[in-house]
């Protein structure tokens, strides 16, 4: 199981940080943009849905990242109070009843949606230029099978937890900039002071 989870966090974080880097096109589009538009005052047909595109593909491709990393926005306030063991079999239950029917649903509804487009090379109708949209549907399967996989290892972890009172921590390779501050001056503070 540990085998899976590693595999699973690391295939996760792959995409996840590949397609990232859609941040960086979307500022340079945007950028360009702002300055045919207001510089040149000859704006683009396509920079709107091109940037659409790259954000709902980043957003896609990132949330078996942000689940393999636990970063998924949960409510937390009594779920935080309780053992390993209890949460694992209340993250088990949801994974089971609600996360692996929602997901096999976005699969499904998706290949749909992108076999059709792909069928007769839909473009966006929300611009002039005419920007194929049938690769971005795709994204749509590709996400849920992502997310599909990583629940999986989730699943493992849970069941780890439910035998060991322990959780298989996530790899950590992003920190916020607020604890990394905190880590800095809690080291200072006990170097100045030995």
């Amino acid at each position: 199981m540990l085998g899976f989870i590693h595999f699973a966090d690391n295939l996760s974080a792959w995409f996840g940080k590949a397609f990232a880097w859609l941040i960086v096109l979307m500022a340079l589009g945007t950028g360009y943009e702002v300055f045919v538009r207001y510089v040149l005052n000859s704006p683009t047909a396509w920079a709107l849905d091109v940037s659409f595109i790259m954000y709902g593909t980043l957003f896609m491709m990132g949330g078996a990242y942000t689940l393999s990393r636990g970063g998924h926005v949960r409510g937390d306030f009594l779920y935080r109070l309780w053992q390993p063991r209890t949460q694992a079999k209340v993250d088990f239950v949801l994974y089971l009843f609600f996360f692996f029917p929602g997901v096999t649903a976005l699969i499904l509804s998706g290949w749909k949606y992108a076999s059709r487009s792909w069928g007769y090379g839909e473009v966006s109708v929300n611009s002039p230029a005419g920007v194929p949209i049938y690769q971005f549907k795709t994204v749509i399967v590709a996400a849920g099978i992502l997310l599909f996989i990583q629940g999986i290892a989730q699943v493992c972890r849970c069941i780890i937890a439910m035998r060991t009172n322990k959780w298989v921590p996530a790899r950590e390779d992003v920190f916020e900039t607020e604890d990394l501050m905190m880590q800095k001056a809690n080291t200072a503070e006990k170097d100045a002071h030995p």
